[in-house]
């Protein structure tokens, strides 16, 4: 135990970056992982629990904002990567981290911090789902996301504030970006809801973004002359790949099984009589009210069939 603890003690005293040890939540992982535990329990058990026998709260304004919030938050910080590395400094195929007391230098150690911090902005997601009563939403890849982000990110800041692995958290700001602008138009209401039929692209592009962070990292291994930690190579390339599988299965779940059952019921027509009349696939309505919306040519002669039983108004 003495052995673990002087490698643990000589890992965070002599082996981190001195310039963040001082920072909030910097001087040890403990309150981060800590943090990420009781994220984990709170979705998973205590607030289903604690909502089980409450109506779902109307949260619609508190959503627009937290979503604006974090579009702007978005855009921020990836106007901050770009300003402090990557639009200009970095080399997108080896980049080393700067650890000087330089202002660009400092600027991205900075970033990566509030990139850090937004890792617990976004536990709002799942809380907001949860007090909504959207526990289907609260996924285990939704858990898992969230969940290990901050821990992950922590040692980054920690140990390599800067440089290659870097590329990561700029394509997550911008996607972040898009994904927070979208949840914001949705949140406004069926009004503008309109706009975003481009939700399927949205969970694409985030694999999209995996694809990108694993193969900027794993590139690393074919430059020998490229002397960036090989430990944080395997880590975020894990990290892409572990994302882009859980992803990928959300969206075969999600959209291939719903592109299947709209093609198994195509053409099907439901004709049910009621007070009102026919109703044709769940719509009330008569025959030449629906035709437009049935084109089976079953449904008009099953319409025909039931007409004659229709009430007299």
């Amino acid at each position: 135990m003495e052995t673990v603890y002087d490698w643990y003690k000589d890992l965070m005293d002599n082996k981190s970056d001195p310039r963040v040890n001082d920072w909030p939540m910097m001087s040890s992982p403990w309150p981060t992982l800590a943090a990420c535990l009781c994220y984990a329990f709170c979705a998973i058990k205590l607030g289903p629990t604690l909502m089980a026998n409450r109506k779902p709260f109307e949260l619609r304004n508190v959503l627009v904002v937290y979503n604006f919030a974090q579009t702007v938050f978005s855009a921020w910080i990836f106007y901050e990567y770009l300003m402090s590395g990557w639009l200009g400094h970095y080399d997108i195929r080896c980049q080393l981290v700067d650890y000087s007391r330089h202002p660009r230098a400092m600027r991205m150690a900075n970033t990566c911090w509030w990139y850090y911090f937004s890792k617990f902005t976004e536990f709002f997601d799942t809380l907001f789902f949860v007090l909504r009563k959207k526990n289907e939403h609260v996924s285990t890849l939704h858990v898992i996301h969230h969940g290990i982000m901050p821990m992950s990110v922590w040692f980054g800041v920690k140990f390599a504030p800067g440089g290659h692995s870097t590329f990561f958290a700029l394509l997550n700001t911008f996607v972040h970006i898009v994904m927070y602008f979208y949840y914001m138009v949705s949140a406004m209401g069926p009004k503008y809801q309109k706009y975003i039929w481009w939700k399927k692209y949205l969970t694409a592009f985030q694999m999209v973004q995996f694809v990108l962070i694993f193969s900027h990292q794993l590139q690393v291994l074919f430059r020998p002359s490229c002397q960036y930690p090989r430990p944080f190579v395997y880590w975020i390339a894990m990290h892409g790949f572990l994302f882009l599988f859980l992803f990928s299965d959300f969206y075969k779940a999600r959209y291939n099984k719903a592109d299947r059952k709209a093609k198994a019921n195509n053409g099907l027509c439901m004709v049910v009589m009621n007070e009102n009349g026919i109703s044709l696939n769940g719509k009330n309505g008569y025959k030449q009210e629906v035709a437009s919306e049935v084109p089976n040519s079953y449904a008009s002669s099953a319409a025909d069939a039931f007409v004659r039983r229709r009430p007299v108004s």
